[in-house]
């Protein structure tokens, strides 16, 4: 799977709405297969066998199943999960883990994550396909802050040798008689 480049702040320039759109939808796409892939990762791992003898695996198991199907979130928050985590132990700025678990918290963590940016990324997508719509003309470069991969300021600014004309409505009525 190609690396995502969305681990950065950055201000791009656009030259169309359509052209930040087709960005998102690209980031999404990618963060689609990497759920999938970590969603069937962590499956994998949490239906096997030889573990699922092991009665403390098992208790833990359960425990992150639960917090799966109930959601991660009660409020807007994320819960703690310290009553599955067990042998995490802080190094300076890094969590250092040997537990046979540890992998299948990570894996479980990245994917509440992705699930997160991805509910972002839709909801940036529909207000682009909005923006769309309005028709702010081609003589507009958008200039754009992005964080993670994600759209989150956006600047109108007329191209060199361009003026830009606020939006104006002009009319001719004519009224039967």
């Amino acid at each position: 799977m190609p690396a995502l480049d969305s681990s950065l702040t950055e201000i791009r320039t656009f030259y169309s709405v359509k052209e930040i759109r087709e960005v998102v939808e690209d980031q999404l796409n990618q963060y689609k297969m990497m759920l999938e892939d970590y969603t069937q990762w962590l499956g994998t791992l949490l239906r096997n066998p030889e573990r699922s003898k092991d009665q403390e695996w098992a208790k833990k198991t359960a425990e992150l199943q639960k917090i799966l199907k109930a959601g991660v979130r009660k409020g807007g928050k994320k819960e703690e999960k310290s009553n599955t985590s067990t042998d995490w132990v802080q190094f300076k700025e890094l969590l250092l883990c040997a537990d046979d678990f540890g992998e299948a918290e990570i894996i479980f963590e990245a994917v509440e994550q992705i699930k997160t940016k991805v509910d972002k990324l839709e909801k940036i997508k529909s207000s682009l396909v909005d923006l769309e719509r309005y028709g702010l003309g081609k003589d507009v470069l958008y200039i754009t802050f992005m964080h993670d991969g994600i759209p989150e300021r956006m600047l109108f600014k007329p191209r060199k040798g361009t003026e830009i004309t606020k939006f104006q409505f002009i009319a001719d009525f004519s009224i039967a008689k």
